[in-house]
């Protein structure tokens, strides 16, 4: 899949292109976006920190959630992490609330933060229409391309001034009429680019962008772990051991694995656990050397049963992408596919659970 943006007869579609040229950084990509969304709502007058917020709100969840990393050195990453601490926010604030609380922030840590993108970000993103410009030392050349910008000289696409950006009027109408296509060639392009910084983290592009809503897991519940129940009267939580009883409804379906860093719901990942721990145990990791024995016997018995009682359900084809085929359940292979993620998981900043 190569995604290109829209051509146009009218507009030097390529100088946006090449905005994304070399790119070391995340936050060209998070501009745009920015830009496009704001002018979706009919603005085009458009002050730098209504942007800079839109920037990080639009990045929190990928960072904050997921723990994907954009390299030690992206001011996005670092602002986000900074600001869910000055501003004692949760990682799961709603985009909303979370633009507002930004906007409107007094707080001087904050400030700085989005100020700081002010540095770099908006003049270096027209940096293609005024490529003559580049021979000038960073400072000069800064102030020449606010100057030139002021007029739309070579048809750039805004004009630059201190406290705002005014998009270019010849350019609305393709930012309008192309957002989604813009915007996914942003996503697109981003996901290839975190990929890289991430090669073994799982699905990043279903990471750039909080889900309106986590899939339930009322189907997995009912058609494979009820069966496991029916067969042995109770199933004892791997944590804390309590007898977990179906009627009792004293469990919950958890994922051993966080959903954060697998970002799937495969049945291979999924027990029943007691209901207050897995409130607890939240997004937090197992302890290998500690729970994978009881999570790979539950597994076993539970993949026997279901196996038994339909060898043809979808579930068994969900372990395929553990073992060659459903003849076995091996544990050296589910344990080789079960601690690397739970590694990588912890390298990427997520934390074990405390017992």
């Amino acid at each position: 899949m190569n995604l290109n943006l829209p051509f146009s007869d009218n507009l030097p579609t390529n100088k946006l292109s090449a905005s994304f040229a070399n790119t070391s950084a995340t936050y060209k990509f998070y501009w745009l976006i920015a830009i496009i969304e704001i002018v979706e709502k009919g603005q085009v007058n458009i002050k730098k920190r209504e942007i800079f917020s839109r920037m990080i709100s639009n990045s929190w969840y990928t960072v904050n959630y997921f723990h994907v990393s954009f390299g030690k050195q992206d001011l996005i990453q670092n602002a986000v992490e900074d600001i869910l601490k000055f501003e004692s926010l949760t990682k799961d604030i709603k985009k909303e609330n979370l633009l507002s609380i930004l906007e409107n922030s007094k707080k001087i840590e904050t400030k700085k933060l989005l100020e700081h993108f002010n540095l770099n970000v908006p003049h270096w993103f027209l940096s293609p229409w005024f490529p003559k410009l580049k021979d000038e030392n960073n400072s000069n050349y800064k102030k020449r391309i606010y100057s030139y910008s002021q007029n739309f000289e070579n048809c750039c696409l805004y004009g630059l001034y201190d406290e705002n950006i005014i998009v270019n009027p010849i350019w609305i109408p393709y930012l309008k009429s192309n957002s989604k296509i813009l915007k996914d060639f942003c996503y697109w392009n981003l996901s290839l680019f975190l990929q890289s910084r991430n090669p073994n983290v799982p699905d990043i592009p279903n990471k750039l962008i909080k889900p309106a809503i986590r899939n339930g897991l009322t189907k997995q519940t009912n058609e494979y772990w009820k069966n496991v129940f029916k067969e042995l009267g109770y199933v004892e939580c791997i944590f804390t051991g309590t007898k977990l009883l179906f009627e009792e409804k004293n469990f919950a379906i958890d994922h051993f694995i966080p959903h954060a860093f697998v970002s799937h719901d495969l049945i291979w990942n999924l027990i029943p656990i007691e209901r207050s721990k897995n409130f607890s145990k939240s997004d937090n990791l197992p302890i290998f050397e500690k729970h994978f024995e009881k999570f790979y016997d539950l597994q076993k018995v539970a993949f026997e049963i279901n196996k038994h009682h339909n060898s043809k359900s979808r579930y068994m084809d969900e372990y395929l992408s553990i073992f060659p085929n459903i003849d076995s359940f091996e544990k050296e292979k589910f344990s080789n596919t079960i601690q690397p993620l739970i590694t990588i998981a912890s390298n990427n900043g997520f934390l074990y659970m405390n017992e």
